[in-house]
């Protein structure tokens, strides 16, 4: 790749990250498609690509392989980075304008039912400190449908256990406040009174409320390892993660009535589009509720 094209890249993904703030993850994947349609472009450059090769490097792609949502998630970093250059006066045209990306269906999110996640919240053996810890977690996750990376960063600042709230900064660093409910209240308090004190240890003073056996921070694929776990304990044998108790806190709120505009709001999402994916789930299951009881069904 040109040393002029990794400096785009770089003025790119600063101003991705100025604006939007995006996560590291991100602007890393955003980093790798750039950079790998540059070394396919060969020494001609990034901003003398025209549509024609657009279109060839996406055929390309799926020659080799690439599936469909691959191949979407090409097109919108090329996207994003034309509309850059035009916008900041690099190019007069964005050789992305007029491709349609491939068609991908959105696939639904993996179910718990409502006995399913029962048994997974009484899997941890409380007694233990390790499994207090645990049944807290779980309880607060499902209590409250946040993503993994907020649970396991979740700061005792961040807990307000009277009035039954967390507040969490989450992408782009917004900020929601979501209520815990009272078995999620209980459970943690529980757990900051019995086994925290217990893991916390003097020589790594911390204020986290989440921490692992040695008293430090606690990281997602442990607490996936441990989820697994229990998951098995309580006979769930198909696959799922803590992600899946994420689509069970919005699912399971909309079976009981709330509004999609509400599940919106405590999921964090950016655009109503993406809860909508919910009402999919919901209406799957009011379809086959019907096909099991009613006599015409």
């Amino acid at each position: 790749m040109r040393p002029e094209d990794g400096e785009l890249l770089d003025r790119f993904l600063d101003a991705l990250w100025s604006e939007r703030g995006l996560s590291e993850r991100t602007l890393a994947a955003y980093r790798s498609d750039l950079a790998a349609f540059a070394r396919w472009l060969g020494g001609r450059g990034l901003l003398a690509a025209r549509r024609e090769d657009v279109l060839r490097y996406l055929a390309h792609r799926h020659a080799a392989g690439a599936r469909p949502r691959t191949g979407a998630r090409l097109l919108s970093a090329l996207r994003r980075f034309y509309r850059h250059q035009v916008r900041e006066g690099r190019l007069d045209e964005d050789p992305t304008a007029r491709i349609d990306g491939p068609r991908i269906g959105r696939p639904l999110p993996a179910l718990l039912s409502e006995a399913e996640v029962e048994r997974l919240l009484e899997a941890p053996d409380v007694a233990d400190p390790l499994g207090l810890r645990d049944r807290a977690m779980l309880e607060v996750l499902y209590a409250t449908g946040l993503r993994v990376s907020e649970l396991v960063g979740l700061a005792l600042h961040q807990v307000a256990l009277r009035e039954g709230w967390v507040r969490i900064v989450g992408k782009g660093a917004k900020e929601r406040l979501v209520p815990l409910g009272e078995h999620a209240v209980d459970w943690l308090e529980r757990y900051l009174r019995e086994a925290r004190p217990l893991l916390v240890r003097a020589d790594r003073l911390t204020s986290l409320v989440f921490l692992s056996r040695s008293g430090r921070p606690l990281s997602r694929q442990a607490f996936w390892q441990r989820l697994r776990g229990y998951g098995l304990q309580a006979g769930i044998r198909r696959p799922f993660s803590p992600h899946t108790l994420r689509h069970a806190f919005a699912t399971h709120l909309l079976d009981h009535g709330a509004d999609l505009r509400s599940v919106q709001m405590l999921l964090g999402h950016a655009s109503l589009s993406a809860t909508q994916i919910y009402t999919h789930v919901a209406r799957a299951r009011l379809r086959e509720l019907h096909r099991r009881h009613h006599p015409r069904g």
